[in-house]
């Protein structure tokens, strides 16, 4: 059977199973131009934090084989550890916010987290004080991303909400194109180091929660009295569990990028080029 056949089928016995049971109002605007602007914000919010993230991600395989004195092993468990957590947290993160239909809090302060805690990658003094940067930097992301496409969603009308995470994931993604140019060309052409790179990358991210606090505007709703354990099962009935299954097979081939920037290194890519080779791929 297609994945996506199966995706649907997943998505149809989820949806159905229990829903008069837990039916949830949520109040979305009805204002086309006030759910556009959250959708915009959240969207520079996004640009903002990519940029900020992907100066410091360039660097760091460098930084930490050699100035920390780090291995390509002790890459691997950064990253294996940091993305874990990360992934972890959503599942709860996205629980809380349904329980008090309160998401901007939880985006607002992964957000913030992010922003303030990457800037400390140019203090660090070995690959275990990057580790505590790194999950730091994950935790909030972890907290946020549930929240955050969840108000995307109910900020928009259901007939466009394709178009709405099509936007949000085009500013995202320019963000993570402009990082690592702007990495670069700090390096190139204003002579910073690393470790000045890494507390450059707090000045778009600070812009990114000012955008937050500033525009984006929380949509309404009851609060859900609801037991996590309960929320989990109703997600886990029918195929979708098959879904995840399959879905975790192919990420289970995955790899972080952080190692072809140790292969380009290998290669004889420049310092100053490593966070371009980033942005392309």
């Amino acid at each position: 059977m297609p994945v996506t056949n199966l995706f649907m089928d997943a998505f149809k016995s989820k949806s159905s199973s229990g829903e008069k049971a837990h039916r949830v109002r949520v109040k979305v605007e009805e204002n086309p131009s006030g759910g556009f602007r959250n959708i915009l914000a959240l969207g520079l919010v996004s640009f903002f934090t990519d940029a900020s993230s992907e100066m410091c991600f360039g660097l760091l395989p460098s930084f930490i084989l050699s100035e920390l004195g780090g291995t390509v092993g002790v890459l691997g468990l950064i990253e294996g550890l940091a993305e874990s957590l990360s992934y972890i947290l959503r599942v709860i993160s996205g629980a809380l916010s349904d329980r008090f239909r309160r998401r901007k809090p939880l985006v607002f302060a992964g957000y913030c987290l992010s922003a303030v805690v990457k800037p400390f990658f140019a203090a660090a003094q070995s690959w275990v004080d990057v580790l505590a940067v790194r999950l730091g930097d994950r935790v909030g992301k972890g907290v946020r991303t549930a929240p955050r496409d969840a108000l995307l969603s109910e900020s928009i009308g259901e007939k466009r909400i394709g178009a709405a995470f099509g936007l949000h994931r085009t500013l995202d993604q320019l963000g993570a194109i402009v990082g690592p140019i702007l990495a670069s060309g700090l390096i190139v052409f204003f002579s910073l180091s690393i470790r000045e790179v890494f507390l450059f990358s707090l000045i778009p991210g600070l812009a990114a929660v000012a955008v937050l606090a500033t525009f984006v505007r929380e949509v309404a709703g009851q609060p859900v009295k609801r037991r996590f354990l309960s929320d989990l099962g109703r997600v886990l009935k029918g195929r979708f569990p098959l879904l995840l299954v399959v879905v975790g097979v192919f990420s289970a081939g995955a790899f972080n990028f952080s190692f072809i920037l140790v292969k380009a290194s290998e290669l004889g890519v420049t310092e100053a080029l490593l966070p371009l080779v980033y942005g392309v791929i």
